[in-house]
């Protein structure tokens, strides 16, 4: 099945000049073009955009995605090197995570406080 543009943009919520930038970079490859040079996606383009938006999401560098691509594209010899990869930045992700709940736990208390506030001031009244 084939995917236009317009079709990925909508689907994944990601912007035509990102998914450009990512084919400039090196890390989106193998995007088929029609008679008039469109951009044509299959489903094995999805689930590396997909994948792509997931490490930048959670703070990967281009740079490192560019090594894991070219890492996939050696091959099965490299399947050691690409687990590490994502190891360690399950890790990383792990610790960001750990400290956005340590500071939602810290607007949840202050919320509380206010809340707690606005509740003695109606039982004044």
């Amino acid at each position: 099945m084939s995917f236009s543009m317009k079709y990925v943009i909508d689907t994944l919520n990601v912007s035509a000049n990102t998914l450009r930038f990512y084919e400039k970079e090196g890390i989106l490859k193998n995007i088929s073009r029609d008679s008039i040079g469109r951009r044509i996606y299959d489903e094995e383009n999805l689930n590396w955009i997909n994948f792509i938006l997931a490490l930048r999401m959670t703070g990967m560098p281009i740079s490192k995605i560019r090594i894991y691509v070219e890492l996939y594209e050696a091959g099965d010899s490299t399947f050691t090197k690409r687990k590490e990869m994502m190891k360690q930045h399950k890790v990383e992700v792990q610790k960001q995570l750990n400290e956005s709940l340590k500071h939602l736990e810290i607007i949840s208390y202050k919320l509380a406080t206010y809340e707690l506030q606005e509740k003695e001031k109606l039982q004044r009244f």
